[in-house]
């Protein structure tokens, strides 16, 4: 395999930064005019291909982040369990005794209301979150699904024995 060069090696670095050709090509040096082109035309080499495929499968090494860990991480957070985020009471426990999927990511924003108590006459901050807001749960199932191929959220157009067509729209394109 050749040697990736100059802007070819920069064009795959930028690429994995985002998966966007055309920004790659833009970051690696290429016109911003052609960059659309070259973005495509770089994807359609062999040696390009090859060079992201063999440096996305060493990034994942590296981090231990595949496939796998991914669909897994997916799954736990769209089954997560929002109750645990309270306690028997009803009273929203605080965040460092929240489960820890919920601590990575399935919390989208907190609003805390700072407020103060007084311990032996010193005054000693107690912040209080009052509002959660979550991250999207349904993004999650709608990548789950891209990632296992159920085509749940794709249009599908089949034919049967008799030669009928079907047709079944997805939400989306149903709205156009």
């Amino acid at each position: 395999m050749d040697k990736l060069k100059g802007k070819q090696q920069l064009f795959v670095e930028e690429y994995l930064l985002d998966l966007n050709a055309t920004q790659a090509a833009i970051r690696a040096g290429y016109s911003e005019k052609t960059a659309k082109d070259i973005g495509c035309e770089n994807l359609a080499k062999p040696n390009i291909a090859i060079a992201i495929i063999e440096a996305q499968q060493a990034r994942s090494e590296r981090t231990q982040i595949d496939a796998d860990w991914l669909l897994k991480r997916l799954a736990e957070e769209a089954t997560a369990d929002m109750a645990d985020l309270y306690d028997k009471g009803g009273a929203l426990k605080p965040v460092s005794m929240w489960p820890e999927i919920w601590r990575k990511g399935l919390v989208g924003g907190l609003e805390v209301q700072q407020n103060f108590t007084y311990i032996d006459g010193n005054k000693v901050p107690d912040g209080v979150v009052t509002k959660v807001k979550l991250s999207d749960r349904i993004k999650r199932l709608e990548l789950i699904g891209k990632h296992i191929d159920v085509k749940a959220f794709e249009d599908r157009v089949s034919t049967d024995h008799t030669g009928t067509i079907n047709i079944v729209l997805s939400e989306k394109s149903s709205k156009l």
